[in-house]
């Protein structure tokens, strides 16, 4: 097994150096050596014949050793509880409503009982227990609950995409968003590129950055026309955001394809989102952990938090809450109090001792928000749901296997999608579980496909599904009618070992240290932690900041 885990290591270094703004020749060699190291691995993995290390779908997800037995799962974990002063006294996990809050907690009880009453479904009976739920919970509820889940399974079954491949970028495509029939692509080539989604073509290539786009945003339409109206432009005007290493965040006019502001923030920007709160702000992370926001009436700073220990990786926003995750596994929860000065308060910050990350050169979280609930990927075989007001965690699989790797997760349209890679033979899927269970509802891939390193999504009309994924490609994703007669590209697939263990109580980290954090005879490790010192100011986007 050390042989395994260090082949792995290899491999998981190897794959972040290859999506690196510039390469050593000594990085190069340890590349050309990735054919040779899948190899190994896969000649180990069939000589040990473990079903961890069994790659693939199978078909009776009952003999799978790695399912877990609910009662073997314990309820709370000791050593994940955070720190006393971290959690809200008096208050409980609740299923139905969040419990009286004391008065100086006041302001976020009303911001969590505004989010229960806008949350479609019960934010607490998404990803609940394994162990039966709540003990007087309907049976005929339930039974309707299953139902609905058959029926929605089936029909994830047969769904068919077709698959348009968007050229135009000549690296790395690190974020993208859609607007209107438009989907906007920033890329470590500098550029931010729009595309007219209809006929699949490149409708406006936007320069000006000189260093990677490491990040896009989309304000909502109203928030653009108060913008355009100062610019005396079309009040139908739609602009986007871009963050980029060369420490600039440009506001483009979508229309005319122009820059029409740009902030100079004094730090590489790694993440950005936009708050629709009062005169409405602008969110960036830096990349040494600073956090930092921005009038958009004035476009001058308001506040500059130094929030995290390291790269600031993703940030998002719920109402008048923000989100932030770094790449050394911490996740930050801010109250937007909508002032001039310093309008951000910090609720809650649970370290990588909380989440269970950390420890992983070149690590990148991710992060999706819904209700009391965040989503969490940081390049393991599954994703974890912190539970923000209390930092219990829970951990969904998005990966038969230890060598998979999880580097987006999203929300859309009921749906839960979590990126797939397998560092080992270097296949790419989408997993879907549905929303609010949390319970697996197929895999989406193709041949030959390309790691996902980010993914936006919007709904036609008529409700079909439309997707955007980048990453070594960029590619849109058409749902196609189930009855017709038009083939899709794409294939859907059921791993029975992601059913049979739907969602696990984290009973320790154990695993994760054991994945990612163990020495390697060549010293990669350390050649890739000099190599991030040398490269300086870029350091974060060099590890994979690809929000």
């Amino acid at each position: 097994m050390g042989e395994v885990r260090k082949l792995q290591k290899k491999l998981r270094q190897i794959e972040n150096l290859e999506i690196k703004i510039s390469l050593t020749p000594e990085e190069r060699i340890k590349i050309s050596r990735k054919a040779e190291l899948r190899s190994r691995l896969a000649e180990l993995q069939l000589q040990l014949s473990g079903p961890q290390q069994t790659l693939g779908i199978v078909g009776d997800g009952k003999k799978e050793k790695m399912k877990r037995q609910v009662e073997d799962a314990p309820e709370a974990l000791p050593s994940q509880t955070p720190p006393a002063s971290k959690i809200l006294k008096g208050e409980e996990e609740s299923k139905a409503q969040a419990s009286p809050a004391p008065a100086a907690r006041q302001r976020e009880a009303e911001i969590g009982r505004q989010q229960e009453r806008t949350e479609p479904a019960k934010v607490s009976d998404c990803c609940r227990d394994k162990s039966g739920g709540r003990p007087d919970f309907d049976e005929e509820q339930q039974r309707q609950e299953e139902a609905e889940f058959t029926s929605l399974k089936a029909s994830w079954e047969k769904v068919k995409f077709r698959l348009r491949l968007l050229e135009g970028h000549n690296d790395i495509v690190t974020c993208v968003v859609a607007v209107d029939n438009l989907v906007v692509s920033g890329s470590r080539d500098t550029t931010v590129k729009v595309w007219h989604v209809p006929t699949a073509t490149e409708h406006k290539n936007l320069g000006g950055h000189t260093g990677g786009v490491t990040c896009l945003c989309a304000p909502p339409p109203e928030y653009c026309r108060k913008l355009a109206w100062t610019l005396s432009l079309s009040d139908k005007e739609r602009f986007i955001l871009s963050g980029s290493a060369d420490c600039n965040v440009k506001i483009w006019a979508l229309s005319i394809g122009q820059c029409v502001k740009s902030i100079y923030t004094f730090n590489a920007v790694t993440a950005l989102c936009f708050v629709p709160e009062e005169d409405g702000y602008i969110i960036t992370g830096s990349d040494w952990g600073k956090v930092q926001v921005w009038s958009w009436h004035t476009f001058q700073n308001c506040q500059s938090v130094n929030a995290h220990q390291e790269a600031v990786t993703s940030i998002q926003s719920q109402g008048p809450l923000v989100f932030s995750g770094s790449a050394e596994g911490g996740v930050s929860v801010w109250e937007n109090r909508c002032s001039d000065r310093d309008p951000l308060r910090l609720l809650h910050h649970w370290s990588r001792q909380v989440t269970g990350f950390g420890g992983t050169a070149g690590g990148r979280l991710t992060l999706s928000p819904r209700g009391d609930r965040v989503f969490l990927a940081h390049g393991q075989a599954w994703l974890k749901i912190l539970h923000w007001r209390t930092g219990m965690l829970s951990r969904l699989t998005n990966h038969s296997s230890i060598t998979g790797v999880t580097d987006c997760v999203h929300q859309t349209g009921g749906l839960l999608i979590g990126s797939c890679y397998d560092l080992a033979n270097g296949e790419s899927a989408l997993n879907l579980f549905s929303l609010p269970q949390c319970r697996y509802l197929a895999s989406l891939t193709w041949p030959d496909a390309p790691r996902i390193l980010c993914f936006a999504s919007w709904t036609t009309g008529s409700g079909d599904h439309r997707w955007v994924t980048g990453g070594r490609d960029l590619i849109v994703w058409e749902q196609l009618p189930s009855s017709g007669k038009q083939r899709g590209d794409v294939t859907v697939k059921r791993d029975n070992r992601m059913d049979s263990c739907l969602l696990e109580s984290e009973g320790d980290t154990e695993e994760d240290e054991e994945t990612d954090d163990y020495d390697d005879d060549n010293n990669e490790g350390t050649d890739s932690q000099t190599d991030r010192a040398e490269d300086g100011g870029s350091s974060s986007w060099l590890r994979c900041v690809l929000q």
